[in-house]
């Protein structure tokens, strides 16, 4: 503890005291102390660090010199480390290295840091730093080789003084939000060989003198806003093996001097404004691994002189106007490292060369939207590591050849908007690996094989608008990962399979096919029938047509007709009269429980604490201390004025105590339904034991045999439903921003793992079931685990009393075989979380259409235009690395097998990483 006071008084007072403590203590060891003072630990990475330690050389992350014993080297990169940099680090005279990247330190840049003289390599990327980088810190880094800032959150230009760092061999501020354009003095840095700035906002042009920076290894500028012309001293950096100019502005025509740049191996100008002939000169790149060229106004025929580039392992032409046929020097066999070819989206023509199989490498080939004619070629065939083949919106005609069922590796194969025709080939059943396969908008015909219910790994099958015919193979009900089937507009016939996918497959999916039935056309499928009884009135013999049952014995049945529609009608009188007896009894009985619970809630009687109950008494408990005296709130159970909404199991109102603590209390309307009092009061028990900041408490019930009711928090806010789709007057949109829509996301995620934890299903999530607080903006999950109070009833049933909003119901509730279990509210949540992005109800009915919202968002997916469904309402207000991913998320979860879902305290984990992703999330696929 001494010690600790010394480092206090090192630190905080005057230069005049601390010197001469810094005489008798370990300067390393002070340092070090104080910078852990300064930060949170929550793994314990620092705990070897000890303040009554004469020497730092042995702490995790640290490395001394073994001659003087002092600190060259503090590296600890991913210790998960929160706070702010202090002054500590200063004290570290002799260190050489500092590493502090992949952790959640914040606050400023420190300008000191540049004034320790033997520091070479700083490295603080994957952070949470702001603000700007102080122009004194480049104005004494003399001894500096090695900077990264990467992936913080730095702003405002970077500083001209950058300049007078001339021993500066690498430097790295990507993924920051710096703006303004390139410092001039950059190119006076004479040994810089990486220099990226890449994802940020600069802006401009790049400096002249670039020539001049004749180290330069790696050049990445990508994701800015710069514009301009290249300038053609770019050619003159001779060592540069990476220039990535990519997702800019940059225009005009790609200087020839590019050419000259001959260890070049990564060559990426996409998404830019280029324009013009490719240059010739680019065929000189004899190392070139890597050419990326989509995404401009690029025009012409491909020059022949490519074919040099040997080395190509990926080649994306695609999204330009290069014109001509498809040029024969790439499949020659030339190439054999090209693994990926992108010539999509130009304006190509002819046909595919017969021999495109040569390229023995190929992994990923896309042809598609352009001007191609002809076959598909057999060759296909010979791709043996091939994993997806896209040729789909060409002009293509003959018919899918057997052949590409050679193509083993196959996981996506795209041939749609095309004019095929013939079969669907059996061989495909060898592509054991497909999970995509699009083949409509074609001319196709005959049946569905059944051998594609072997491929088990289908996820995305669509084979609409062609001219199938034929019944569909029963086995498709077995391929466990389908996520989309549509068979629309064909000549399909016969039942839908039964089962798995199919009992939940959407009708858009099975429309213009006339002669399907099933559920989900809205059509009945003939069944078989025994053979009908016809009694012929006009017979006196002992022949009937037909056979009779043989509980009528010998005894001979002639009737007539207008006997059968005597006997039917006073049938349907007296089913009358006993209905209306009973109706007329239930209301009595009904009548007379509102009356006792009026009578109860009034607080005239006391309630009984014994099992016994009859229509006049009930039983009120409370699991808190609040006054179970409702006598300022029982007409609230009579008054709609109170009343907050209605669902699946009853009306729920508002009310108050007698100590002005409000309640929700929920009328249930499934008494006839509900168990025994003693299992009633067991399960509303330990549902009332559930406590969690993000679930709905349960204060208390009350009980008769006629009328049971709920007594609940009550949550201010209203529910997500309400603040999704019924924005306040004057709002067209919801107005809940991005960031507030990810903690509702997260914290109902964190109350249904809760209650998952405690082995309880909610079965009815929705977001009406979701209420916000309205002073914490918390979520608050409410319904949870209704299903408990009644007996073990027939899904069906409980899916058409509880699942009363369309959409959120996963598929096993339509299949008997299929265990009901937590998965089902991990399916509900899923489709919540698209939802709450989305900003759209699950279902909604448009003038002559019905648009699921899973199936328009996994579409949009598979399009790449996933973007295009988060709400409008959020404008650019929202950051595409957290909505795309949670979306994607959402999908996952909506998967049509069970056991594909993740649990949901999975999901929360799943969650914290899209939100922290410096703690170690991989991109979410």
């Amino acid at each position: 503890m001494m010690r600790l006071f010394i480092l206090f008084c090192f630190f905080s007072l005057s230069p005049l005291l601390a010197e001469p403590l810094s005489m008798s203590l370990n300067d390393d060891v002070l340092g070090l102390i104080v910078f852990k003072s300064d930060v949170q630990d929550p793994m314990g990475k620092l705990a070897s660090w000890n303040e009554d330690d004469d020497s730092a050389c042995r702490w995790a992350g640290v490395k001394c010199n073994p001659t003087s014993n002092q600190v060259v080297e503090l590296n600890l990169d991913g210790f998960s480390l929160s706070g702010r940099l202090g002054r500590g680090l200063l004290q570290l005279k002799s260190l050489s290295k500092l590493s502090l990247a992949q952790n959640n330190l914040t606050g400023s840049i420190n300008a000191n840091f540049a004034r320790l003289d033997n520091l070479m390599i700083l490295d603080l990327s994957e952070n949470g730093l702001s603000g700007s980088i102080p122009d004194e810190f480049f104005q004494q880094c003399g001894s500096l080789k090695s900077l990264s800032f990467a992936s913080n959150k730095l702003s405002g230009e970077i500083p001209k003084s950058l300049g007078l760092c001339p021993s500066l061999a690498s430097l790295n501020l990507s993924s920051n939000q710096l703006s303004g354009p390139l410092p001039e003095g950059i190119s006076s840095i004479s040994a810089l060989r990486v220099l990226d700035l890449s994802r940020n906002g600069l802006e401009d042009k790049i400096p002249e003198g670039i020539e001049s920076m004749k180290n330069l290894r790696v050049l990445s500028l990508k994701g800015n806003q710069m514009s301009g012309a290249v300038p053609g001293g770019i050619g003159s950096c001779l060592l540069l093996r990476s220039i990535d100019l990519s997702e800019n502005s940059f225009s005009g025509e790609i200087p020839e001097s590019m050419g000259e740049v001959r260890a070049l191996e990564t060559l990426d100008l996409s998404a830019n404004a280029f324009s013009g002939k490719l240059p010739s000169s680019i065929g000189n790149l004899v190392s070139l691994k890597v050419l990326n060229l989509s995404g401009n106004s690029l025009s012409g025929p491909l020059p022949g002189l490519l074919s040099n580039c040997k080395s190509l392992q990926v080649a994306d032409f695609s999204r330009n106007s290069f014109t001509g046929g498809l040029p024969d020097w790439i499949f020659k066999g030339k190439f054999q490292e090209l693994q990926a070819l992108d010539l999509s989206s130009n304006f190509f023509s002819g046909q595919i060369p017969t021999n495109i199989g040569d390229l023995s490498g190929m992994q990923f080939l896309n042809l598609s939207n352009n001007s191609l004619v002809g076959s598909v070629p057999e060759s296909v065939g010979l791709f043996k590591e091939i994993v997806a083949l896209d040729l789909s919106d060409n002009k293509l005609n003959g018919s899918i050849p057997s052949e590409v069922g050679g193509a083993g590796s196959l996981k996506e194969l795209r041939l749609q908007n095309n004019e095929l025709a013939g079969n669907i080939p059996v061989s495909m059943d060898k592509c054991s690996s497909l999970t995509t396969l699009l083949l409509s908008h074609n001319y196709l015909t005959g049946p569905i094989p059944s051998s594609m219910s072997r491929l088990g790994n289908l996820q995305i099958v669509d084979l609409s608008y062609n001219n199938l015919s034929g019944a569909l193979p029963k086995q498709l009900a077995n391929l466990a990962h389908l996520l989309t089937f549509n068979i629309s507009h064909n000549q399909l016939q016969g039942q839908l399979p039964l089962g798995g996918f199919f009992n939940t497959i959407a009708p858009a999916s099975v429309d213009g096919n006339p002669s399907l039935c099933g559920a989900s056309v809205n059509r009945s499928c003939p069944g078989v029938l025994p053979k009908p009884i016809v009694l012929n009135p006009n017979s006196t013999g002992d022949t009937v047509s037909g056979s009779l049952s043989p509980l009528l014995g010998h005894k001979k049945i002639i009737l007539s007709i207008s006997a059968l529609i005597a006997i039917g009608a006073a049938a349907m009188i007296v089913i009358g009269i006993i209905a209306i007896t009973v109706l007329n009894l239930r209301v009595q009985y009904i009548s007379a429980s509102r009356s006792a619970a009026a009578h109860a809630l009034s607080g005239d009687e006391y309630f009984s604490e014994s099992p016994g109950t009859d229509a006049n008494s009930g039983k009120l408990v409370m699991f808190s201390s609040v006054d179970p005296d409702f006598s300022t709130g029982a007409h609230a159970l009579l008054n709609k004025d109170c009343e907050l909404g209605r669902g699946g199991f009853g009306a729920v109102y508002r009310t108050i105590l007698q100590d002005d603590h409000p309640v929700a209390i929920k009328k249930l309307t499934v008494s006839s339904l509900v168990k025994s009092q003693d299992d009633f009061e067991r399960e509303v028990k330990k549902l009332g034991k559930v406590r969690h900041p993000n679930i709905v408490s349960i204060e208390g019930y009350y009980w008769t045999p006629s009328l049971q009711l709920l007594i609940s928090e009550f949550v201010s806010g209203g529910s997500l439903y309400k603040h999704l789709h019924e924005p306040s007057a004057g709002d067209s949109k919801s107005s809940i921003s991005w960031n507030d829509r990810f903690n509702i996301i997260l914290g109902t995620a964190k109350g249904l793992a809760h209650l998952h934890q405690m082995n309880i299903i909610h079965y009815n999530i929705k977001s009406s079931n979701v209420l916000i607080d309205s002073s914490s903006g918390e979520p608050k999950v409410a319904d949870f685990g209704l299903a408990r109070l009644l007996p073990m009833l027939d899904r069906y049933v409980l899916s058409s009393k509880i699942q009363s909003a369309l959409g959120y119901m996963a598929p096993e509730f339509a299949c008997r075989t299929v265990k009901i279990t937590e998965k089902c509210d991990v399916y509900g949540f899923g489709v919540l979380v698209l939802e709450i992005v989305a900003g759209k109800r699950p279902v909604e009915y448009m003038e002559d259409d019905v648009v699921v919202l899973c199936e328009t968002v996994r579409g949009a997916l598979e399009d790449g235009r996933v973007e295009e469904c988060v709400d409008g309402g959020l404008k650019c207000s929202y950051p595409p690395e957290e909505a795309i991913p949670v979306m994607k998320l959402g999908l996952i979860c909506t998967s049509q097998v069970p056991s594909n879902r993740p649990d949901m305290a999975e999901v929360v984990k799943i969650l914290e990483l899209i939100r922290c992703p410096s703690e170690g999330m991989d991109e979410l696929v």
